[in-house]
């Protein structure tokens, strides 16, 4: 994968309309499911409890709802406006891999390893760019800290770190 320059401002502002839109669209599919299920399967008397006792119509309406934004989520995820959303979405992908393996990886990158520095060079680096678009500025100083550690060990070593080399199956080998 290939880091990509990723305009915060853009990224935020199609994030947030997503979010809305998928959030929306969520609450009125539940309505409507739930509505449409309890008109053609709901009881009409209320219960001494002062229940209808149509909340399992309800619950059903909501999954519908789910599983119906879910799949319009995943038909127009291609689209090109969701371009710089779904790198981001990757890139997290990517860090929890590496993650799960990070103590490997910093094992044979303190033996020198060229693949397993490339990791951590593009592990950090990316990572600080989305901690960047995500305003999670908290951490960005450690993750700094850890990235310029790495370039000054490859440096001491003549080693070159081409964030460009990087590919998810270096992963494969830890």
């Amino acid at each position: 994968m290939k880091k990509l320059h990723i305009d915060k401002d853009t990224y935020r502002k199609k994030t947030n309309l997503v979010m809305v839109g998928f959030v929306g669209c969520l609450a009125v599919l539940a309505l409507a499911f739930g509505s449409i299920l309890i008109a053609l399967f709901g009881s009409e008397g209320i219960t001494e409890s002062g229940s209808t006792g149509n909340f399992h119509l309800n619950v059903f309406g909501v999954i519908l709802a789910v599983i119906v934004s879910a799949v319009v989520m995943n038909k127009v995820k291609s689209n090109p406006y969701f371009d710089e959303i779904m790198y981001v979405w990757q890139l997290k992908q990517i860090h929890n891999r590496i993650y799960r393996k990070l103590a490997k990886i910093k094992e044979k990158a303190a033996r020198n390893d060229h693949d397993s520095l490339l990791i951590l060079a593009f592990y950090y680096t990316t990572q600080q760019q989305v901690f960047t678009l995500d305003n999670n500025t908290l951490t960005i100083t450690a993750v700094q800290k850890s990235l310029n550690e790495v370039y000054e060990q490859a440096t001491e070593m003549n080693l070159t770190l081409d964030l460009d080399d990087f590919s998810s199956d270096l992963l494969d080998k830890y």
